[in-house]
């Protein structure tokens, strides 16, 4: 073996090895922010849950706390992305466990919260992450209506098996 081809190998390893951490890193980032935006979720559903004028007291708390963690953080508080946060929290508390299970971005949970039927919207998040789906895949195959086209030709056992296990 020339030592062109020996070098090439060992450059190639190092930059495996480097993909590799990067990887990590990013879902470690992810996974860590979407486990914040449902903790931040969970203190403002709780904080609300406190005040006697719950709707305007609700709105009023939204603002000022977007106004001072952009002030804080930068970019990224808007009013709007807090509800996204609390809604995020509404939407995924009422699971059992909560340890391993943000595997997606938090694009992905977003396109998920506009989801209504729960079945539908676990079956996307499991064939999500199972199948390693970008946002854009996750969008694709939502458009495509893959889990109505499968559930038409299913009894209903076999629905509930889909929203449960995802395809097998």
């Amino acid at each position: 073996m020339s030592k062109e081809l020996i070098h090439q190998d060992f450059i190639e390893r190092i930059s495996v090895l480097l993909n590799n951490a990067k990887d990590k890193i990013i879902n470690t980032v992810n996974h860590t922010m979407v486990f914040t935006y449902f903790e931040i979720g969970r203190m403002i559903v709780e904080e609300e849950q406190k005040g006697k004028e719950r709707a305007g007291y609700g709105k009023q708390l939204l603002a000022s706390l977007s106004i001072k963690l952009t002030h804080d953080f930068g970019k990224g508080f808007s009013e709007t992305n807090i509800k996204q946060m609390r809604g995020f929290y509404t939407t995924y508390s009422k699971r059992q466990t909560l340890s391993d299970e943000f595997k997606l971005s938090w694009s992905h949970y977003l396109k998920l919260m506009r989801i209504d039927d729960e079945q539908e919207r676990n079956f996307y998040e499991i064939e999500s992450s199972k199948n390693n789906w970008s946002l854009r895949e996750l969008q694709r195959q939502y458009d495509t209506a893959l889990y109505t086209r499968l559930s038409l030709s299913r009894n209903q056992e076999q629905i509930l098996q889909l929203s449960i296990k995802g395809q097998y």
